[in-house]
């Protein structure tokens, strides 16, 4: 074999290696909203194939500001696991920190314009995962409390969560582009009518905050389309969907006085631990040592509320680093919106984020493994895209 004959070969090799790994991310994005075993099963795949990739070009990792904070949250969460009442379960419970190496991954393999490609995957599966959920609602029959549209996925929670990330992404491109807004502007209606069918409280206070932001940042004059929006979707919603809107104010509602429970017994978890906190996967076991006479469950997996349960689980400390982490993510990001030219992504970063925070005042969502994958794809996606691009997918 000449020299020339084996250069050839080589640089068919790497580029085979750069698609394949490309395929990988686009596909384990893909399927965040089908099956969290596919999901991770392509994930670990998409990881190999990166490391492949590092290990060739003889780099590191590299990763944005952001990817700091959370490793030191990452080890604060440690440390809290060493003080738990419980080391083995609590050490098991951080197998999910694992996901923070999504950041640097998505970092290098969606660079430039394959940032563009991962979101239309995000929305192109959003799209048909919306439309299952209106079928559940519409032709099985989960149209209750007990039984509501979940997609492919296997909670409610998860499902909505991930359809409020999706708006944002989508409300975006529709807001802040200039070509292509077709797709987003019929994706839309199927995205809103699915997300409202979940009956999740928590997605719908996201998503206005979101989309409200979308608003802002696009021009503040459109805020005052959110509340007709809210009142049109109300004149129209099932009755069912309207009594669960109005429930968020009704204080005699016992999803809504569980909820001043949990805010307590995680007062208290803090207040007794306020430097590590009772360990990961703690609460539910602790739950009943804290819980008020007027609590309504006996026991909640968890707060459902993301700084009051990273407070409780892992301390004052971790929440901390916590919110420095979403506070770099928040500020890094909004600068590349104001200087990028494309500002789509930058956008629903920020949607994402605001999204987030929002609900998460009233769900763990930070917590949920899928919510969790779809958030940091897209905290890093604009990062990605401003680097540029080598090769394409």
């Amino acid at each position: 074999m000449t020299a020339t004959t084996m250069s050839t070969v080589g640089t068919r090799s790497d580029a085979t290696l750069e698609r394949v790994t490309g395929y990988l991310l686009l596909g384990f994005v893909g399927a965040l909203q089908i099956s969290i075993a596919v999901a991770e099963i392509l994930l670990a795949a998409t990881i190999l194939g990166w490391a492949a990739l590092l290990l060739r070009d003889k780099m590191r990792p590299s990763a944005p500001a952001f990817f700091l904070p959370l490793v030191v949250y990452a080890g604060a969460t440690l440390i809290s696991s060493a003080f738990s009442a419980d080391r083995p379960v609590s050490f098991l419970d951080d197998k999910q920190l694992v996901l923070f190496a999504i950041v640097p991954m998505v970092f290098d393999l969606a660079r430039g314009r394959r940032a563009s490609l991962v979101v239309d995957v995000i929305l192109s599966v959003g799209a048909a995962s919306a439309a299952f959920g209106i079928i559940q609602y519409g032709v099985l029959h989960y149209d209750n409390l007990g039984r509501r549209p979940e997609g492919a996925l296997t909670h409610y929670m998860t499902y909505s969560g991930i359809l409020m990330l999706v708006l944002c992404a989508a409300v975006a491109r529709l807001v802040f582009g200039s070509r292509d807004r077709t797709w987003p502007a019929l994706v839309m209606p199927a995205l809103v009518v699915a997300l409202a069918l979940t009956f999740t409280r928590s997605a719908w206070v996201g998503a206005a905050a979101g989309v409200g932001l979308l608003f802002v940042l696009k021009d503040f004059r459109l805020t005052a389309l959110l509340p007709v929006i809210v009142l049109v979707a109300f004149a129209i919603a099932p009755q069912a969907i309207t009594n669960r809107m109005t429930s968020m104010f009704n204080a005699q509602d016992p999803a809504n006085q569980d909820r001043l429970a949990m805010v307590e017994v995680g007062a208290r978890m803090i207040a007794q631990h306020p430097l590590t906190g009772v360990g990961p996967n703690m609460v539910p076991r602790l739950y009943e040592q804290y819980r008020p006479d007027y609590a309504v469950n006996p026991v909640n997996p968890h707060l459902h509320n993301v700084p009051l349960q990273i407070g409780a689980e892992r301390g004052v400390p971790a929440l901390l680093v916590w919110l420095w982490a979403i506070g770099a993510l928040t500020w890094s990001t909004f600068r590349l919106f104001r200087r990028s030219a494309d500002r789509i992504i930058p956008a629903a970063t920020l949607a994402a984020v605001a999204a987030m925070f929002a609900a998460g005042f009233f769900e763990y969502n930070f917590g949920d493994s899928e919510f969790l994958m779809m958030f940091l794809v897209l905290a890093t996606l604009p990062f990605a895209a401003a680097r540029g691009y080598e090769t394409q997918a």
